[in-house]
């Protein structure tokens, strides 16, 4: 390895290897070139497979007398809905990914998020961003009513049909 300079091409080619990964659902490849005798590229692009979706809930303060009533049934809602059905995709009021792809919950970074917990969404508004394929994809709300919950965090891989969100 004492001999062995990066070639610019290498860059490239690592580059376009993760794409093809992404691109294909893959989680590993792992590829050798040979440049002759004494030089050689050993690459090994992985990716974790889809891990259960980690589920984000935002903690609500009390403000006024009405709200803690809320805030109080809000954190019900989503724990007898878990106990009937541990699959969040078997939520009736699961939104689902149309695509594989890049999960971003605000439209650009440091704007405020679409939605959060306790949003009231409107049938068609824009309740997320999936990038697949460089193309930004505004992911609509099916229905109106309440996020309550979100399942994805930002700016992470999510698969096909895989839960976004909970609207109820």
């Amino acid at each position: 390895m004492s001999d062995k300079t990066p070639h610019d091409s290498d860059v490239s080619f690592i580059r376009a290897l993760a794409e093809l990964l992404r691109e294909n659902d893959l989680t590993e490849l792992q590829v050798k070139r040979d440049y002759g005798e004494d030089s050689s590229l050993n690459v090994r692009v992985t990716r974790q497979p889809a891990q259960p979706v980690a589920e984000i809930q935002v903690p609500t303060t009390p403000a006024a007398p009405a709200p803690p009533t809320q805030a109080a049934a809000a954190p019900a809602n989503p724990t007898p809905a878990t106990e009937a059905s541990p699959d969040p995709a078997a939520h009736p009021g699961a939104v689902t990914s149309p695509m594989v792809g890049t999960v971003y919950l605000q439209p650009e970074p440091g704007a405020p998020s679409f939605v959060k917990v306790g949003s009231e969404v409107g049938e068609g508004e824009t309740l997320l961003i999936i990038e697949a394929m460089k193309t930004m994809n505004q992911i609509p709300a099916p229905r109106s009513g309440t996020v309550r919950r979100v399942l994805v965090e930002d700016g992470s891989p999510v698969e096909y049909g895989a839960p976004l969100m909970i609207i109820d």
